[in-house]
């Protein structure tokens, strides 16, 4: 005979299990990205520094907003990324995220020497107007 209450008590048997593979799968995203950024700050580390001469030819801001809902307060917060491109005289370009005091004081057309490890924006020195 069927037991109407078997539904019920599966439920109760299969939730900690669901509830143990969201934990795993937050939990291993979280050491996926830790480990990530990890391995790009070593890489860098491990770069030379190069000093290239350069243009900057774009400017770029990433502007991402999120809310949540707290003590029945709404809250929304926005932070902005500033990232800008510099092409070098073989045609490459590469794109290097900055702080915000940094993207105000460069201007697309600059020219002059980038200094850049790996990854990393290490600073522009603006070669002055002929």
């Amino acid at each position: 005979m069927h037991d109407p209450f078997f539904a019920g008590d599966l439920m109760f048997q299969i939730g900690p299990i669901f509830i143990a593979i969201i934990f795993i799968i937050v939990i291993s995203l979280f050491v996926f990205t830790i480990s990530k950024g990890i391995s790009q700050w070593h890489k860098n580390e491990k770069s030379p520094r190069l000093i290239v001469p350069a243009i900057l030819t774009s400017k770029r801001t990433d502007v991402r907003r999120s809310s949540n809902l707290h003590n029945d307060h709404h809250h929304s917060s926005t932070h902005t990324h500033y990232y800008v491109t510099f092409e070098f005289e073989s045609g490459d370009r590469s794109e290097f995220h900055v702080s915000g005091k940094e993207f105000g004081l460069l201007t697309e057309g600059d020219t002059g020497r980038l200094t850049f490890q790996g990854t990393r924006y290490v600073g522009f020195e603006r070669k002055p107007n002929s």
